[in-house]
Order: structure tokens, then C-alpha cells, then sequence
């Protein structure tokens, strides 16, 4: 594969690091905490750039509340979503092993809101089942449950109980026709429509978690999607997803260059998406096996 591409979005992301450690989601912009994770994963798993990693941890930590959580900003602790993102740049760092424990123990006891078993005809799925939320005291939805997933199996808590509930939940999701969207599978009795992203995201989290005969619909669906995707967090998702069950792409290298080329015609992509689709451009056993042991 000519990498000139692939090389060149890893020093787009270089670039966007900040004097103080972190990253900023675009260049010329200030700390995010999604994107200095996401940065972070992104130069441990190539194995370049390793002067930036540790800093960036720090200013991970830095930001990590009292509770272990790891907000959007200091400012707006509610959305909480960063906090398995953070999880997975810490993984491999003894230094941050303490950081790491308080994540661990946020969101194993942080859970989406249930809804005491009341009717589920309007949602379609168990509003019982306990999983994670973009932020406090909302719904359990799919997407944010499943990089839970991924982080906390990765912290080392793959057999706990929440575990295997948020694995129920992501089933329980799961369209009858295969795939996945951020949550809902019917609405007043119509069936919802899957997305790529989502879908490769809970595949990623499902992987060596549940029998393929499981997933095996959803798997179809993203293989059948995969030739019109061009952007990079549904392409890079899809790809992980599929990467992760076994069935990646024989065109991955050459999807996620041209994915990463294409900003020469469009604007620069956010950190977290170069990030994305440049682990997809790697990670051949999908997202979930860069950090397993």
C-alpha cells in the first residue's frame, strides 16, 4: 500500500498537539479531551510520536474529575462520554494506573436511567436493561455503551456483571434485519433503520463476547453497506467492525488512504475522525484487539 497518505494524516495530528499536553479537535484550537484520546490511541498503536503520548495522559488526568469521570469540559461535567475514551488512551501506562482505577470505578457504577418497567411499546426494546448514556441521567443508548464495553474489557473488567448486562442490552438492540443505530429498534411499531457507525462500533464491542450466529445479520448488513461509505467515522467504524469479527475488507488499505486523501477536496477532518479512520487503517483485528492482552 503507498502510506504517503496514511503518513501524512498522522502529521496532521502531530501538529494539532498543544505546548501543555492534549490535543485540540482542530488545528489552531484548544483541549479536547475526546480528541487527546483519541490522538493518543492513535500514536500507541503506530508506535510514533511517543513524545507526545505521556503529556497528553497527563493533561488526561489533569482533567479527570473527583468521581473518575472525564467530561466534555470542567465546565459541563454532565456529558460524560470521554470517560471510556480516556480509559483506553491510559491502557499499557503504569504511571496512570490510579487515573485508570477511578475511570474503571465511575463507570461501573454510573448507569443509564431505567424506567421501572413501564410499557416498552413506544421503544421497542427492554427499558430495564442497564447500560451507559452520552451523560447523566439519561437513557442508555448503544454507541456510548459499547466503548464502555470496549474500555472496561480492556481495564481488565471483562467478566463483570455490568458486562454482561450492557452485552444483553446491545443485543437487545439490535435491528431484526441486523445492524445497529444509536439505540431504538422500533417506534411505535416501525422498525428503525441501522447505521454504519453504530454497527461497527458494537460489533467492535462485541467481539470475542457473544457467538457469531449472533451478530451474523449485522455483519451482512455492514459488508453490504461498506462499497458507498466514504466518510471517515462511518467508513472507519465499518471497517473496525468488520475487522473485529474476522471479515476485513480486502480493499481496507486502499478505502481508508483515498478516506484520508480526500481532504486535499474538503475541509481538514476533526482529530477524532483522522484519528478513526487511521486506526482503521492498522488495526486489523478491529479497534478491541489494539488493547487486548
Amino acid at each position: 500500500m503507498n502510506t504517503a497518505a496514511i503518513s501524512q494524516g498522522v502529521e496532521q495530528l502531530r501538529k494539532r498537539a498543544l505546548s501543555g499536553g492534549g490535543f485540540a479537535m482542530y488545528p489552531g484550537g484548544d483541549f479536547r479531551a475526546d480528541a487527546t484520546a483519541w490522538a493518543v490511541m492513535v500514536f500507541a498503536a503506530l508506535g510514533v510520536h511517543a513524545e507526545l503520548i505521556e503529556p497528553a495522559r497527563q493533561r488526561l488526568a489533569a482533567v479527570q474529575l473527583e468521581d473518575g469521570r472525564v467530561s466534555i469540559s470542567p465546565e459541563h461535567p454532565s456529558p460524560y462520554w470521554p470517560t471510556p475514551l480516556a480509559l483506553l488512551a491510559w491502557q499499557g501506562a503504569p504511571a496512570h494506573q490510579e487515573a485508570r482505577r477511578r475511570a474503571a470505578a465511575f463507570l461501573l457504577a454510573t448507569t443509564g436511567r431505567q424506567w421501572g418497567g413501564k410499557p416498552q411499546s413506544v421503544a421497542g426494546h427492554d427499558l430495564d436493561l442497564q447500560g451507559w448514556s452520552w451523560r447523566s441521567d439519561t437513557s442508555a443508548w448503544a454507541e456510548p455503551t459499547a466503548l464502555a464495553m470496549m474500555a472496561l474489557e480492556a481495564a481488565g473488567y471483562g467478566d463483570h456483571p455490568r458486562l454482561a448486562e450492557a452485552r444483553r442490552l446491545l443485543l437487545d438492540r439490535q435491528l431484526p434485519d441486523g445492524g445497529w443505530n444509536y439505540g431504538n429498534t422500533t417506534v411505535f411499531g416501525k422498525v428503525l433503520n441501522p447505521m454504519p457507525e453504530s454497527t461497527g462500533l458494537v460489533l467492535n464491542a462485541l467481539s470475542h463476547q457473544v457467538p457469531r450466529d449472533a451478530v451474523a445479520k449485522s455483519i451482512a448488513y455492514l459488508e453490504g453497506r461498506l462499497p458507498g461509505l466514504l466518510t471517515p467515522w462511518s467508513l472507519g467504524w465499518a471497517i473496525l467492525g468488520l475487522s473485529a469479527w474476522g471479515a476485513r475488507p480486502a480493499g481496507a488499505p486502499a478505502a481508508t488512504q483515498a478516506c484520508v486523501a480526500r481532504q486535499e477536496r474538503f475541509p481538514v477532518y476533526d482529530t477524532s475522525s483522522l484519528a478513526l479512520i487511521l486506526l482503521a487503517s492498522r488495526a486489523a483485528g478491529g479497534l478491541a484487539s489494539v488493547f487486548r492482552s
